[in-house]
């Protein structure tokens, strides 16, 4: 569906930020990008949809070749939600901002109201609907970011360090948002240095060094390799930590806490 052929990526001011990536990005699937900051992630992830264009080899999605495409014909079934909010937020209201691309898009007014309705309702931004968005928490800015891009319910839906400013209930109501846009067929991109919420999604994950891929595999295989994440330095998920101190091995790791609540309880009363 997206597909990276040799694909290196230079800045204007001659650094070298991506170096020979090649990646499949498949349908339906949760694809974990990792890695230390300065690795490339945010400069792999704003090739998917022709934001930036190879220096060298080439990006295809959905069979159109992004140095052909423009930004605006990609966006339709690529959304990136950006690390900063204040990137993309430009409306005078959060109601507007919502709406920006759904009117870009075609949408007819009946469609606009009803995905405006559902994404102020659902991440609990209606009271904030004739508010200037700038006027918003960091928090809230990030989940008016989400709300607008999934409005218009993407085929793809990249995320950049989606959980940063959010508290635990909105991390939980994320994961749940994530797993019913695969339900659905959609494919979700995570790029995050949040483990932890990496973690329960069990997602395929990628990991970046230097502007390289360093590793791909399940998010089981890449966490059990402890000589790989010292050098991209990130943390072993605390689930997994405390699997294998349980169970004296990596395999078998807790996907949640509940299951390893459940585990403890059981022990318990076995005991």
């Amino acid at each position: 569906m997206i597909e990276f052929s040799s694909v290196e990526y230079r800045h204007p001011n001659g650094v070298l930020a991506l170096r020979n990536i090649d990646l499949k990005i498949r349908k339906g699937e949760v694809l974990a990008i990792v890695g230390e900051n300065g690795a490339g992630k945010t400069t792999l992830i704003k090739h998917t949809n022709g934001l930036l264009k190879p220096s060298k080899g080439k990006v295809t999605a959905f069979d159109m070749d992004t140095n052909d495409e423009s930004v605006a014909n990609l966006s339709r079934k690529i959304g990136i939600i950006f690390q900063n909010p204040d990137h993309q937020i430009f409306s005078e209201s959060v109601e507007n901002e919502v709406k920006f691309a759904l009117k870009n898009f075609g949408f007819k007014e009946e469609a606009i109201s009803e995905r405006l309705e559902w994404a102020l309702n659902f991440f609990d931004l209606e009271r904030y609907r004739t508010t200037s968005p700038m006027l918003l928490s960091g928090g809230e800015k990030k989940r008016l970011c989400i709300a607008s891009v999934l409005a218009w319910d993407p085929d793809v839906v990249v995320m950049d360090e989606p959980t940063v400013g959010q508290d635990f209930i909105q991390k939980e109501r994320l994961i749940k948002i994530i797993q019913m846009l695969v339900s659905k067929g959609k494919t979700v991109v995570i790029v995050s240095h949040d483990i932890e919420f990496i973690w329960p999604l069990q997602p395929r994950v990628i990991v970046m060094c230097g502007g390289k891929i360093i590793a791909d595999n399940k998010a089981g295989k890449i966490f059990q390799e402890r000589e790989l994440l010292n050098k991209a330095r990130i943390v072993k998920p605390q689930l997994q930590e405390l699997s294998e101190k349980i169970h004296g091995e990596s395999s078998g790791a807790f996907s949640n806490i509940y299951d390893a609540k459940q585990w403890v309880i059981s022990k318990l009363k076995s005991d």
